[in-house]
């Protein structure tokens, strides 16, 4: 069981002088969930070399058992470090693919042409893609193989317009995530805030927030087994 983790290289929050990345949660529980089963898990990012976590997910209010196991795992940190060239990565060394979220990707994943070429073929050769929270946005640009935007007419998630309200970002992002899915044909369907809420259609995977993380990898799981 190969596994492609996606992760952002963005680490600056638009305009406002604050760091960002990705959320250490959606990637610490994912990364375990799928490491304990026996999966080899491979990380990528645009530039390769370090991915930049976001500073509010490493705090002790996002705290979980996931993210101290994370803080205690060499491997893991040197891992994100060290992450592989996204341009260099072949779908058929993989049986899937998973993007973590946080604010990041909403600036270079979503527009990225590896990661919008890498997730195409996943999705042409009928392998899970998975997304979580913010990740979805890398669906953007991203077309099926009939031509339409890969979400058209597909149930999917993301991180809501109100949960982007409540972290006040909604004016510094440069798009909101629901939205985008909406605007690309996706049947956009949601939790209440900050509830673990994931859906699948076909081998689409999508969650919420940062709560959906293992939702999302169980999901995951599920489909390659």
């Amino acid at each position: 069981m190969k596994i492609l983790f996606v992760l952002t290289s963005h680490d600056k929050l638009g305009d406002t002088g604050k760091k960002t990345g990705f959320w250490v949660e959606e990637f610490a529980n994912p990364y375990y969930t799928l490491l304990d089963k026996g999966a080899d898990i491979t990380l990528a990012s645009p530039k390769g070399g370090a991915a930049p976590i976001d500073p509010s997910s490493d705090t002790p209010d996002a705290s979980t058992k996931d993210t101290e196991r994370f803080n205690n795992d060499p491997v893991a940190q040197e891992k994100i470090k060290n992450t592989k060239v996204l341009a260099d990565m072949k779908t058929d060394d993989f049986d899937a693919v998973f993007y973590p979220g946080g604010h990041g990707p909403l600036w270079d994943l979503a527009t990225d042409a590896n990661s919008k070429a890498l997730i195409e073929k996943f999705n042409a050769q009928n392998k899970p893609i998975a997304f979580v929270c913010h990740a979805p946005a890398a669906l953007k640009e991203v077309k099926g193989t009939d031509g339409n935007f890969l979400v058209k007419g597909k149930t999917v998630t993301g991180f809501s317009n109100t949960e982007e309200e409540a972290v006040q970002l909604t004016n510094v992002v440069p798009f909101l995530v629901e939205d985008a899915l909406k605007a690309n044909g996706g049947i956009y369907s949601r939790g209440e805030d900050w509830t673990a809420y994931a859906l699948q259609d076909g081998n689409l995977i999508t969650g919420q927030n940062p709560a959906s993380s293992e939702l999302v990898a169980e999901k995951l799981l599920a489909s390659i087994n």
